[in-house]
């Protein structure tokens, strides 16, 4: 199974330590080792970013900062794991090295996934 782990955290203002860097770039080393990291990003702050929407027809586009959130999209991951009890321990183990946020976990549709399993997560 894989699943997408969204990490939404404070914006920061200023680039990781690089002490903060090397914890991360070794969990990541880690996991790309042990075949549970399939990919990982970071994301640029929100002041270089956009959101586009469509509501009732109409497309507006809101260009960075976005001062009016709480938290944003700090990064992300696809994950490799048996179940999604042991995803949220990797994400656990993410959220010690990376600090204070949170992790939205989800899992990914994959062609010929079983039909079984799709009905159970609906219930």
């Amino acid at each position: 199974m894989r699943f997408l782990s969204i990490y939404k955290t404070a914006e920061r203002t200023a680039p990781p330590t690089p002490e903060e860097m090397a914890r991360m770039g070794k969990l990541i080393e880690e996991g790309m080792k042990a075949g549970y990291l399939v990919a990982v990003e970071g994301c640029l702050p929100s002041a270089t970013g956009a959101r586009v929407r469509l509501s009732n027809g109409k497309l507006t586009v809101t260009d960075g900062p976005f001062t009016e959130s709480k938290e944003v999209v700090g990064g992300l991951a696809i994950l490799r794991a048996n179940s999604k009890e042991e995803a949220i321990e990797l994400v656990k183990q993410f959220l010690r090295q990376a600090g204070d946020g949170e992790c939205e976990l989800r899992q990914l549709h994959e062609a010929g996934q079983n039909a079984e399993a799709q009905r159970s997560a609906k219930s």
